[in-house]
């Protein structure tokens, strides 16, 4: 990683995030991240040896809900002890994320492990490369290789997909977690440097987990999901706008459509969030998104959003990828400006 930052561009940014000896600026510090994370992805071969901050997160709470959700236990007790472990697992994680912000702060190579974590945590890189794959095998293996790549960033059942609606799920799921994966990260660095990046992430974990609408975790997880929801708001919203501005520089994208569809449509997701970046993405690849899905324990039949085509064809992955980059360093470039404002007198 040192090697990495002898090129004058990061060598430059190391430099000034350490100017003025008050340890690393953390705007800086997120910068660099989203750049190296940019570059190296899921670091798949260091979390073969050691275990992913999520993977350890995900571990916590599964040891938790073992202990607390009893299926003898009345929903409103299962709802009490859900809110108790959603808020141990968010305190826990305030309190490791202040500790590594302090580190960076008052010592002097402190701030590496907080980069480290920081690539960690963000999966701009790690959403490109699923997304990819699924392009890819749909394009050159066929649909029953495609089902098994889109499999792993989508919940719905697969197995029944034929090649459009493994396109359209892939689509639907690069507009989705950009919002989650991508801006919602980033949104809540800025606002709280690292502690609330993690705890953002511990919570958007919990809502993977245990945020289902199922006999099993309804109640119980009902703190998790309303939680998570809330911590999306402003950063869904940001995304459905970044998705719309990315597709005034994307060929064949129709970038007054994306926000006509985004504001209309939003609502009819069964998601207080999701529909955002998915209408942007839906309006500026002419498509209709959502719509009637199945999952493992049900249908659902919800609205579609859009007024496009519901067959998606390979080359819309294409075109939603090239989107989705182009709205990345939109991602960054608003951060780089609060950096650049926040240091602007301080330059002359």
């Amino acid at each position: 990683m040192t090697k990495g930052f002898k090129t004058p561009i990061l060598g430059a940014m190391v430099t000034f995030g350490l100017a003025g000896g008050k340890g690393f600026d953390p705007l800086v510090l997120l910068l660099i991240g989203l750049g190296v994370e940019a570059c190296v992805g899921e670091m798949r071969p260091v979390f073969r040896r050691i275990p992913h901050p999520v993977v350890v997160i995900g571990r916590l709470v599964e040891a938790m809900e073992i202990k607390l959700n009893r299926e003898n236990r009345s929903h409103m007790d299962r709802a009490v002890r859900g809110f108790f472990l959603t808020i141990s697992v968010v305190g826990l994680c305030a309190v490791i994320g202040w500790g590594v912000a302090w580190l960076t702060q008052h010592h002097d190579f402190g701030w590496t492990l907080e980069l480290f974590l920081v690539v960690a945590l963000l999966a701009q890189r790690s959403l490109y490369d699923h997304v990819y794959a699924v392009d890819k095998a749909l394009a050159e293996e066929g649909v029953e290789s495609a089902r098994k790549e889109v499999a792993h960033i989508v919940g719905r059942r697969t197995d029944q997909l034929d090649g459009c609606g493994v396109a359209r799920a892939a689509i639907e799921s690069c507009a989705e977690n950009f919002g989650d994966g991508v801006v919602a990260p980033v949104f809540w660095y800025v606002l709280f440097g690292f502690p609330g990046l993690l705890v953002y992430k511990a919570v958007n974990t919990m809502d993977s987990m245990i945020g289902h609408k199922t006999e099993r975790y309804r109640a119980f997880g009902m703190a998790a999901a309303r939680l998570d929801d809330i911590l999306n708001l402003i950063p869904a919203r940001l995304a459905g706008l970044f998705i719309v501005l990315a597709s005034v520089f994307a060929p064949s994208a129709k970038p007054f459509a994306a926000l006509k569809v985004m504001l209309r449509d939003s609502g009819k997701h069964r998601s207080p969030n999701a529909g955002w970046p998915e209408g942007a993405m839906a309006g500026a690849l002419d498509l209709a998104l959502a719509g009637p899905r199945r999952y493992a324990e049900h249908i659902v039949d919800d609205p579609w959003i859009g007024d496009g085509a519901t067959q998606a064809a390979p080359q819309d992955i294409s075109r939603c990828l090239y989107i989705y980059v182009v709205a990345c360093l939109i991602n960054a470039m608003w951060v780089a400006a609060i950096a650049m404002i926040r240091y602007g007198p301080g330059l002359h």
